[in-house]
C-alpha cells in the first residue's frame, strides 16, 4: 500500500532491515518505474519526507508495540533509547482514549481496518512546561498499514502520526462562537435553552431570572448603538459579579439577560433579584446631567414545563415589572404572591398570577 504525495507520485513502503529498499513511483496512473535504494539512500529519503512534512513515523510490532519512531518523536518528549521495553501504541494515548485506539490497532492487524485515520490526545512526555504548568492535551491523527513478508506473514505495521492541535483548536473556536454571545461573551440563547432541556430532564425546579435594562429603546435612540452596547456589556459584568455560585448566565436576546439560579427557594432568589435590582440603580448614576439614569427590572418563572413556557413566564414577569415604571421585580406562576408593599429602598416586588394552562 503506497502513500500519495501532493505531486501524484505513490510511495510503496519499504521493508526495513532488507539490504536494498525499494521505490515505485505512478504519476498520474502512468507506467510506474521501480527504484532500488540502499539503506543509506533510503534513511535519506525518510527524513526528506518527514522533514516536508512534520509527521511522526513509527513502526511496531504484530502485538502493537513500538519498535522503531523517527527521531521527532523527541518533540513530545519519547525517548525511546533509554527505554529497555518499549511502550504499546495506544500507551501514546491519553486513558480516556487507549480503549479506542487499542482497538484501531487490532483491526488493522486483522486486516479489518476502515480506510481513514484515528484521531486522540496524545500524552507528552513532558510533565511539566517551563512554567511549571502541564501542557495540556496535544491532538494527533494515526495511519496504519501493514508489513508482511514475501511469503505472507506479518511482521508489524508503518504508521504516521499527524499533528491535528490546529484543526482541533479551529473546532473549539467556533463551536465556542455558536454557543456565545459576540458582545458580552455570556452564552447565547442556543446555549442557554440546551442547558434548561437539561435541567428539565432531571426534574426542574430551578428559578430563572430574565433581567433588563429600563428604556432601552430609548437609550439607543437618542444615544445611538455605540452607547447601547457599552451599557449592555457594562450591565453584563455587572451581572456576573453578582452571580450566585454555581449559577448559569447567557444573553438571550439584544436586550434581556437570564440566569439560571442554583437550588434555592422561591424566596431566596426573589431577594437576591432584588439586591441586584438595587444594587445597579445605585451604582449606575449618570456622569452629568445630561446622561441616562440607568435602572432595571427582572422576571422571575419557575424551570417546568417546556423551555417556551418557562421563558414566556419569566418574560411576562419582566414585562409587568417594567410596566410599573421599571427598576422592580415580578415573578410569574406563584398563586401565593400578591402585590407587595412598596419597600425602603423603592423597589417594588409584584407578584403575577400564571395564565390558565
Amino acid at each position: 500500500m503506497g502513500l500519495r504525495n501532493g505531486l501524484g507520485l505513490v510511495y510503496k513502503p519499504f521493508r526495513l532491515g532488507t539490504k536494498r529498499q525499494g521505490l515505485v513511483a505512478n504519476a498520474g496512473g502512468k507506467s510506474a518505474m521501480k527504484i532500488d535504494l540502499s539503506d543509506v539512500e533510503g534513511r535519506v529519503l525518510h527524513g526528506l519526507v518527514q522533514e516536508a512534512s512534520g509527521d511522526i513515523v513509527i513502526r511496531v510490532d504484530a502485538s502493537g508495540f513500538i519498535t522503531f519512531a523517527s527521531p521527532n518523536l523527541a518533540d513530545l518528549g519519547y525517548d525511546l533509547s533509554g527505554l529497555l521495553v518499549m511502550p504499546h501504541i495506544a500507551d501514546l494515548a491519553e486513558p480516556e482514549h487507549r480503549d479506542a485506539l487499542r482497538q484501531f490497532a487490532d483491526q488493522v492487524f486483522a486486516g479489518q481496518s476502515p480506510r481513514g485515520w484515528l484521531e486522540f490526545p496524545i500524552i507528552e512526555a513532558w510533565p511539566e512546561d517551563d512554567r511549571g504548568e502541564h501542557t495540556g492535551r496535544n491532538w494527533f491523527a494515526l495511519s496504519l498499514r501493514l508489513i508482511k513478508s514475501d511469503d505472507g506473514e506479518l511482521q508489524g505495521a508503518l504508521g504516521l502520526l499527524r499533528s491535528v492541535q490546529h484543526k482541533r483548536s479551529l473546532e473549539g473556536e467556533l463551536h465556542s462562537r455558536a454557543v456565545t454571545d459576540p458582545l458580552t461573551g455570556l452564552a447565547n440563547r442556543h446555549a442557554f435553552c440546551a442547558s434548561m432541556r437539561r435541567h428539565l430532564a432531571h426534574g426542574g425546579g430551578q428559578t430563572i431570572a430574565v433581567f433588563a435594562v429600563d428604556r432601552m429603546r430609548a437609550l439607543f435612540l437618542q444615544f445611538g448603538q455605540r452607547t447601547a452596547d457599552e451599557i449592555m456589556w457594562g450591565f453584563a459584568k455587572f451581572l456576573e459579579g453578582m452571580a450566585l455560585p454555581g449559577s448559569e448566565l447567557a444573553q438571550i436576546d439584544g436586550e434581556r439577560l437570564a440566569v439560571i439560579l442554583p437550588e434555592m427557594s422561591s424566596r431566596l432568589a426573589r431577594d437576591w433579584a432584588e439586591d441586584v435590582v438595587r444594587t445597579f440603580a445605585s451604582l449606575a448614576l449618570a456622569t452629568s446631567s445630561r446622561g441616562p439614569r440607568l435602572t432595571a427590572s427582572a422576571g422571575l418563572a419557575l424551570i417546568e414545563c417546556t423551555v417556551d413556557w418557562t421563558l414566556r413566564q419569566a418574560e411576562l414577569g419582566l414585562v409587568m415589572a417594567r410596566a410599573g415604571g421599571g427598576r422592580k421585580v415580578a415573578q410569574c406562576g406563584d398563586q401565593g404572591y400578591g402585590a407587595a408593599p412598596r419597600s425602603n429602598d423603592g423597589i417594588d416586588t409584584v407578584g403575577v398570577a400564571a395564565p390558565g394552562r
